[in-house]
């Protein structure tokens, strides 16, 4: 299974404010566009919906920035891409019928068929009526989801020290 950049920016951008040493600094944007190398632009929409989804503070203005709005340990690395990522669609040969999944608590898995030269839906596989291809990659999909259900942000910068090396963040 493949994550979108989305997703991953969003970890890149909770792993980064899980790092900084002191939990009540502000971090601007700019820096951890800077520290990874990637658009601010980007950044600017994926922080948007954590603020939305009330993992992270914001604060405008001049001496504005983000930081976390909780501990580490209360961020779910599963809830997060559940709440970034638009689906779950693993082959685009699938037809537009949900799969029912009980341990995905909010999201149906819906396996939908696109054409993809042209962005526009496309006919259903002959044999998808017969097909048991579909339940297989659901139930991946839902081991997939309950391994990053177990872990939390704090699980993921158990070796902070080292982030911070690498994102050129330090103490003082």
């Amino acid at each position: 299974m493949r994550l979108t950049q989305y997703s991953d920016f969003a970890l890149r951008v909770l792993i980064y404010l899980a790092t900084i040493p002191n939990d009540d600094e502000l971090v601007h944007i700019d820096d951890i566009a800077k520290s990874y190398g990637i658009s601010k632009n980007h950044l600017t929409k994926v922080i948007h919906q954590l603020n939305k989804l009330k993992v992270i503070d914001s604060a405008r203005g001049k001496n504005g920035g983000i930081r976390l709005a909780m501990h580490p340990k209360n961020i779910n690395v599963g809830s997060i891409i559940r709440q970034t990522e638009p689906d779950f669609f693993v082959v685009a040969c699938f037809a537009d019928e949900p799969v029912q999944d009980d341990v995905m608590t909010d999201n149906l898995i819906k396996i939908k068929t696109l054409d993809l030269s042209v962005g526009q839906p496309a006919l259903s596989c002959v044999i998808s009526p017969a097909c048991h291809l579909k339940q297989v990659f659901a139930e991946a999909t839902k081991a997939f989801l309950q391994v990053l259900d177990s872990y939390t942000l704090a699980d993921i910068i158990s070796n902070a020290d080292e982030l911070r090396h690498y994102l050129s963040l330090y103490d003082g």
